[in-house]
C-alpha cells in the first residue's frame, strides 16, 4: 500500500491504475497458486519460501535506496503532476513488490478452504474467490493511490516533499529488512 501511496503522489491516480494492475496480476497469480495447491508445497518447502522472501526483501531495499538517492521532491505544476516514468516500470514495480511476499500465498491457502464447498465444482468457486481478491486488491490499491495524489499537493508546496521521499525510502528499506529477518 505504501507503493500505491507513493505512485499516487508521484504520478497521479490515473497513472497509478497501471501499478494497481501489476498488483492485481501478482495477487491473482498468488491466489491461483494457492487454489491449485502449490501454496501447500510452498509452505512445506522452506527453500522455496526463503528464496521468494529474500528476493522480495532485496527488491524492497533496492526501491528504498533508489528513493533515498533521489533528490526530487513530489512536484505539482498548476494541478498537474509533472514527474514521469514508464508505465511498464510502474507495472513491474508493483508486480514485484506484491509477488515478493510469499506470505500472501499462505494467507490464501488458509482462507480459501473456509469458503469452498467440496460438494460443489471447485473451479467455479475458486474463480469467484480469486476474482473477489483481485477486485479487492485493485480497489484498495487505488484508494491509496488517490490518497497519495491528494497528499502530493501538500508536499509539493514546501521542502517537505524531499523529506517525505526519504521517509518513504526508509520505510521501504525497513520493510525489506523486516521481511528478510521474519520467520515463516
Amino acid at each position: 500500500m505504501l507503493l500505491a501511496l507513493t505512485h499516487g503522489m508521484q504520478y497521479g491516480a490515473k497513472k497509478t491504475v497501471i501499478s494497481a494492475l501489476g498488483n492485481v496480476t501478482a495477487t491473482f497469480l498468488q491466489a491461483l497458486i494457492s487454489v491449485v495447491g502449490l501454496g501447500s508445497l510452498l509452505m512445506a518447502s522452506g527453500t522455496a519460501f526463503e528464496v521468494i522472501k529474500w528476493l522480495g526483501a532485496g527488491y524492497l531495499v533496492y526501491m528504498g535506496i533508489v528513493m533515498l538517492c533521489s533528490s526530487k521532491k513530489f512536484t505539482v505544476d498548476k494541478g498537474e503532476l509533472i514527474e514521469q516514468t514508464s508505465p511498464i516500470k510502474m507495472y513491474f514495480q508493483s508486480f514485484f513488490v506484491t509477488a515478493g511476499n510469499p506470505k500472501a500465498i499462505i494467507f490464501f491457502g488458509a482462507v480459501f478452504p473456509q469458503f469452498i464447498d467440496s460438494n460443489m465444482p471447485i473451479i467455479p468457486q475458486a474463480m469467484i474467490l480469486v476474482s473477489i481478491c483481485a477486485l479487492s486488491a485493485f480497489c484498495c490499491f487505488m484508494a491509496y493511490g488517490i490518497g497519495g495524489q491528494k497528499a502530493s499537493f501538500l508536499f509539493s508546496k514546501s521542502s517537505i516533499g524531499v523529506y517525505m521521499k526519504r521517509v518513504v525510502g526508509s520505510i521501504f528499506i525497513g520493510s525489506g529488512v523486516a521481511l528478510a529477518i521474519s520467520g515463516k
